[in-house]
């Protein structure tokens, strides 16, 4: 085989058309295979002798996409240096664009032995391991561009590959749980029909099913548990894993932006699928474990952020040029349209506390590429000082768990202050103002992937994790959830009833609060995981969605919310409400007021608690500009909020508008298809049913 010396850069496997070339960071090796793997089993190790700042390279004419191949480092194994080197192990490339196989669990894939965790294991991890794989990069993107959908007309659909598709009839079987079932035209249907501009992948980088759920035949179903960063996750490609996952993943994308959807990937930057000291070695920590981790002051032992047994070191900078180069490549090569990104406070750790100017938002705020893609954080870890709600660079939005806090405590009937109630249904200013940004910077949600589904969220008041065999004590236990009077399922007529109308509220409410909506996958018909809120390792029809169960009402509700928003720009205001006129709109009312029920000004703030209220939203008083510099203005609306649970009156205001027409009635199976409510005048008195909401609109 004819080995050339190669090139430094870029990182990975590299194929130019007539061969490939191989390159990998090391700075703890003495020595570098590179494994090439054949289908019988056998391997050609090729010495990588060529060095230049740490990296061995190689270029191999011949070889081709479709190649599997591996590292084997050679060098110090020294736990107590934090130093883990094993050639026994055969180690994934880090910048792997596509990997091959399952791990086989056993003593072979770590690197000490079972009864002896001091002693170093040399039993060869190659027939238990994953590959890595040379991938051709080429694909015809056609025409392919990117939505560029703005934030204030974003509707974000979080999804599962595998959950979304898995049962949904009208997909041929070899289709579902696959990329190649998202762009599948009935999928896509659906969502074009419920308005949803922005496909949030729960995670598709490639990722490890843990030893432990295997052994208790459980997978991880959610994928936080990334092993590849450059590599789409090979269990959802329906054509191989031999390189074939690339493209089909690269032809889900291009129908998605054909049908006007952005495809945001939800990614796991802040730890590996290596775990803590005990964990496996498949890559990273047999390359080079103290660059890629945070160790302790005991260097045997990881720092851990996560939860998950290890985190990167965000002040190595190979771990940020590894991370920046994964970024990058998923926009300029997999054409994804943003990030959402898991536990995103542990990416700003440098030292120990969260740094919110730490070099990883440093290297995103100047980077030509990253920079103008969706960026959104999760913003907490479990680490000492980890909910940085609020906190994150201007760039960036996040995922707004004091929004989902106080909308779960106004319907469930927890007493709320006025002031955060308002505050959250703006467009949380008191989190985003004073940094620059706008209500845009928050991503409203009331359910996630994690947590209860919205079904469940109104029908139970505790966890049901058992099948997680953990005795129940995984999942969050103060769900901030009303069961609406009996525990799970229930054939009471008038306990339906109520379930139904909330999950209407809640649903509502998300649509008509400023900032950006995200919906999780089967909300809108009501899915249930029959109250398990933490179903990361249940890959079955606990997890899926079940279509052919879906709620058909709620549905319509849903899709018409999604709408009523999108119509009118002043539920998507891209500037915080002023409290009072817009100058130069020749509209005296102020943008903004809040009444009682009996129709007078909201006075007190600080002491009221939200039960009842009703907001005048005035469509002549959008203070920016539309897109061409010209006024913007659209119809008014008055929101009528009975979270009591009792009825209640409400009065029409008198000096916001002579008449006004009904047009959501949450208290309403079919919540007022537009066109048909009431009219209503000033000064009329409505009686909302206990826990409903109701919604008047004032044409311009």
């Amino acid at each position: 085989m004819q080995v050339w010396p190669g090139e430094a850069y870029p990182l990975g496997a590299t194929y130019d058309g007539a061969g490939t070339n191989f390159a990998v960071f090391t700075e703890a090796a003495d020595r570098v295979e590179l494994c090439l793997l054949h289908d019988d089993g056998s391997e050609t190790a090729v010495e990588l002798r060529e060095s230049d700042a740490f990296v061995r390279h190689a270029y191999l004419p011949g070889v081709m996409p479709g190649q599997r191949y591996g590292f084997r480092v050679h060098g110090p194994y020294d736990p107590g240096r934090g130093l883990r080197c094993n050639s026994a192990k055969l180690l994934l490339d880090p910048y792997a664009k596509a990997v091959s196989g399952q791990v086989r669990w056993g003593e072979e894939v770590y690197g000490y032995h079972f009864g002896a965790p001091e002693r170093r294991n040399d039993l060869d991890s190659a027939p238990h391991t994953m590959t890595s794989v040379v991938i051709n990069p080429y694909f015809d993107w056609g025409d392919d561009r990117p939505p560029r959908t703005d934030y204030h007309h974003t509707v974000i659909y979080e999804a599962h590959v595998k959950g979304l598709t898995m049962c949904h009839p009208e997909l041929p079987e070899e289709l579902r749980g696959t990329y190649a079932g998202l762009a599948h035209p009935a999928v896509i249907e659906h969502l074009t029909k419920l308005g949803v501009t922005a496909l949030e992948l729960m995670p598709v980088h490639q990722f490890v099913n843990d030893h432990r759920l295997v052994d208790m035949g459980l997978n991880n179903y959610w994928g936080y548990n990334t092993i590849g960063f450059f590599a789409p996750h090979n269990a959802y490609a329906s054509w191989g894993d031999r390189g074939q996952q690339v493209l089909e993943f690269k032809s889900a994308v291009r129908a998605l932006h054909e049908a006007g959807i952005e495809v945001i990937l939800d990614v796991v930057y802040n730890h590996t699928a290596e775990g803590n000291h005990l964990g496996p070695t498949l890559s990273f920590k047999g390359i080079d474990n103290p660059s890629y981790y945070r160790l302790t002051d005991d260097p045997r032992y990881y720092m851990d952020t996560t939860g998950t047994g290890n985190s990167l070191l965000m002040r190595s900078p190979h771990v940020l040029q590894l991370i920046m180069d994964s970024l990058r490549y998923w926009v300029t090569e997999m054409h994804v349209d943003g990030f959402r990104f898991d536990l995103a406070a542990t990416l700003a750790r440098q030292f120990h506390e969260v740094d919110r100017l730490s070099s990883f938002f440093d290297l995103v705020q100047q980077d030509p590429v990253v920079s103008q893609v969706k960026l959104i954080a999760e913003p907490w870890d479990v680490g000492e000082g980890g909910y940085q709600v609020g906190n994150f660079p201007p760039l960036w939005t996040e995922w707004n768990g004091k929004y989902r806090d106080t909308v779960r405590d106004l319907w469930r009937g927890e007493p709320r202050a006025l002031a955060e109630f308002a505050s959250r249904l703006t467009g949380s200013s008191d989190l985003y103002q004073d940094d620059g940004r706008r209500p845009l910077a928050s991503i409203n949600f009331v359910t996630c992937h994690d947590g209860f589904t919205l079904h469940d969220l109104v029908a139970y008041n505790d966890k049901r994790n058992t099948a997680n065999g953990e005795d129940n004590r995984d999942g969050e236990s103060h769900n901030r959830s009303w069961n609406c009077g009996a525990e799970g399922e229930s054939d009471d007529p008038e306990v339906l009833r109520l379930r139904a109308r909330q999950m209407r509220n809640f649903v509502a409410t998300l649509m008509l609060s400023q900032g950006v909506p995200m919906i999780s996958h089967g909300d809108e018909f009501a899915r249930t995981q029959r109250g398990n809120n933490n179903a990361y390792c249940q890959d079955n029809e606990l997890s899926w969605i079940r279509w052919s169960e879906g709620d058909s009402e709620l549905l319509e509700f849903t899709r018409a919310m999604v709408w009523l928003r999108r119509d009118h720009p002043v539920f998507r205001r891209r500037r915080f409400f002023h409290g009072r006129p817009v100058e130069g709109t020749h509209d005296e009312l102020s943008d903004i007021a809040w009444f009682t029920p009996e129709g007078g000004e909201m006075t007190d703030w600080n002491s009221a608690q939200v039960s009842a209220l009703t907001v005048f939203l005035n469509g002549n008083a959008i203070s920016e500009p539309g897109p061409r510099g010209e006024r913007m203005s659209d119809d008014s609306f008055l929101l009528m909020f009975n979270a009591s649970p009792e009825p209640l009156d409400f009065v029409v205001p008198v000096d916001h508008g002579r008449q006004w027409q009904v047009v959501v009635d949450t208290a309403r199976a079919e919540g007022v298809p537009p066109g048909t409510g009431a009219k209503v005048d000033a000064g009329d008195r409505l009686t909302l049913p206990d826990r409903s909401l109701t919604v008047l609109q004032r044409p311009a």
